[in-house]
């Protein structure tokens, strides 16, 4: 209880929820980080975690990400995350109304919408239960193709910021991760003229997206050491730590995947080696500025332009670290702990 307290403490946290629902197979946790700037959005994840405590540090970090997330994007929303542990094969909708059940227990102060492991479907079934769910098959649909594009113009901030160009043609790229983000974003920068190599740990998905695009496979443990220039990170989070980023070749270091560095000083080991690191808050905003068509009534359009705006937040947040001259982590986390007050 005391270490749940000072966890919760230590990221500024303002609820935590833990609920269990033992005939529906659902083991859950809610977190809400902040509701200063409006209810705590942020999207269910399905993972088999090791064990408690890893599911909680999971459910804490990432609902934080998700207040700094929303409040550089300038939408109206505050941040929260719940995660679902994986305890095998269950009745998924009696799974997913059990978690509906519990967010609705919160009387709209969270709502939430797909993530890792989740489906539109799932939503859809959340739906029947409680209102306070978006990425709804009426509505906004798949954040994926979203939160992609906004990768993308996070990538060419990057490039601009770091080479003076846009222009990727020719530029040797490493995507880790070809699932529901990384695989159009694959798209995107082979159309872009960019060449790619490939990472998933699922061998089959990595085979088919490169066979798709023409790209080179490595391996999920390789993808470290490859001879490329940008490297995408577009799976888990963690993976920027003592281990892998001494070993990367890459100038540009930008990707989908949330909590990307497993802790902050890694930020500042990518500065320290002239890499340019592309805060993944700032780069993975697309999906979440999708679902303001589903909460707050925005047309498509009016997501669309907010998702290419991404682009000048990011170049923004590198030309002020660089001024500061502090990481572009920390560039981000200061932007958005003054936007959170």
């Amino acid at each position: 209880m005391t270490s749940s307290f000072t966890a919760l403490e230590a990221l500024g946290h303002e609820q935590l929820l833990l609920v269990a629902e033992p005939a529906a197979g659902y083991r859950g946790i809610i977190a809400i980080h902040s509701t200063k700037l409006g209810p705590a959005v942020g999207g269910t994840r399905v993972w088999r975690y090791d064990d408690e405590r890893a599911a909680l540090t999971d459910a804490l970090r990432l609902s934080r990400g998700m207040s700094y997330k929303n409040a550089l994007a300038g939408l109206p929303f505050g941040g929260g995350k719940s995660v679902i542990w994986d305890q095998g094969a269950v009745d998924r909708q009696a799974l997913f109304r059990a978690h509906a059940r519990a967010i609705e227990s919160l009387h709209g102060r969270y709502i939430t919408a797909e993530d890792v492991g989740t489906t539109v479907s799932d939503m859809d079934v959340m739906r029947t239960v409680t209102r306070h769910v978006a990425g709804l098959s009426s509505g906004a649909g798949d954040p994926g193709p979203f939160t992609a594009r906004g990768v993308f113009r996070a990538l060419l901030a990057c490039a601009q910021h770091a080479w003076g160009s846009q222009e990727l043609g020719g530029r040797r790229v490493a995507v880790q991760g070809v699932g529901g983000v990384g695989a159009h974003l694959a798209r995107m920068l082979h159309e872009a003229g960019a060449v790619l190599m490939i990472a998933d740990v699922n061998s089959e998905r990595a085979r088919r997206a490169a066979a798709d695009l023409g790209a080179a496979v490595v391996s999920p443990e390789a993808i470290y050491d490859a001879d490329v220039e940008i490297f995408a990170p577009c799976a888990l989070g963690g993976i920027l730590n003592d281990d892998t980023v001494p070993r990367l070749h890459a100038q540009i270091v930008v990707g989908a995947a949330n909590n990307q560095l497993l802790e902050n000083r890694h930020a500042e080991q990518l500065r320290e080696r002239g890499i340019t690191y592309g805060p993944d808050y700032v780069a993975n905003a697309g999906g979440v500025i999708s679902g303001a068509m589903d909460l707050a009534g925005w047309t498509r359009e009016q997501a669309n332009q907010r998702i290419e705006r991404i682009y000048d937040t990011m170049l923004e947040v590198l030309v002020e670290a660089d001024s500061l001259g502090i990481s572009g982590a920390e560039a981000a986390d200061r932007r958005a702990a003054a936007l959170l007050g």
